[in-house]
């Protein structure tokens, strides 16, 4: 936790993430990263300088198969965390009312929608989402080689439509520390089943990247490193 707690800290003071009353809904998806992300920021809340409160938020999905979510309640229970599930027909609507052809970017802007309205519902000022490193590397470079431009999400932004501010704390550290932390601490993981798995555009640019970096080692972190040197889209 202190090597998670090290990236995250180094986040929040360079682009201010956190101010003091704020209250920060996390968006638990129930995998590695977002669970490792309320994790670290309960952890950080007992030591920071400034006072913030946080509290859970799981969208069910709504797929046919369902998710039982009770390990991650007891988890955050444990640790006084409050926590909310939202059931949603997300998956339903995509899958089967739309059945689109490519189906995540529907899935994802009914997923924000649904975070966003939820955050606010329980009095939320801000959302943190669990996007590593990484994930911004794919993101940067789907960008490039789908739609042609240069863009990635930002550590912070804020949105005027919902009056709500999104925050990245694990915006700094790499997919191979996020996956070491989980398995070190041993933390629930509660993987919600989608049909899109393993066939995905984000999948197949995650697999080009690891293999140049394969070949020639460091390459991801020279390509991060453009990205903050050229303060692009709010580094």
């Amino acid at each position: 936790m202190q090597r998670v707690l090290s990236y995250m800290r180094r986040a929040v003071d360079d682009y201010n993430l956190i101010a003091d009353g704020d209250r920060i809904a996390v968006g638990v998806s129930g995998g590695k990263d977002s669970v490792l992300l309320l994790s670290a920021l309960n952890a950080l809340r007992r030591f920071y300088g400034k006072e913030f409160s946080i509290v859970g938020i799981t969208l069910d999905m709504g797929f046919d198969e369902g998710s039982d979510f009770s390990p991650l309640r007891g988890y955050f229970d444990g640790l006084g965390i409050e926590y909310h599930v939202k059931e949603t027909q997300i998956g339903q609507i995509v899958f089967n009312a739309r059945q689109e052809d490519s189906p995540c970017s529907l899935c994802a802007r009914m997923r924000r929608g649904a975070l966003h309205d939820e955050a606010k519902a329980l009095g939320c000022n801000k959302l943190a989402l669990g996007h590593n490193r990484d994930d911004l590397l794919e993101t940067f470079v789907m960008n490039m080689l789908y739609e042609g431009r240069l863009g990635v999400f930002a550590p912070m932004t804020y949105l005027d439509r919902k009056d709500i501010t999104v925050i990245r704390p694990l915006g700094l550290m790499p997919e191979r520390d996020v996956i070491g932390a989980a398995n070190r601490l041993s933390l629930p993981i509660v993987k919600q089943h989608c049909l899109a798995d393993g066939n995905t555009s984000r999948e197949e640019t995650k697999r080009m990247l690891l293999a140049l970096e394969k070949e020639k080692r460091g390459s991801m972190n020279k390509l991060f490193g453009a990205i903050r040197r050229s303060h692009l889209n709010g580094w």
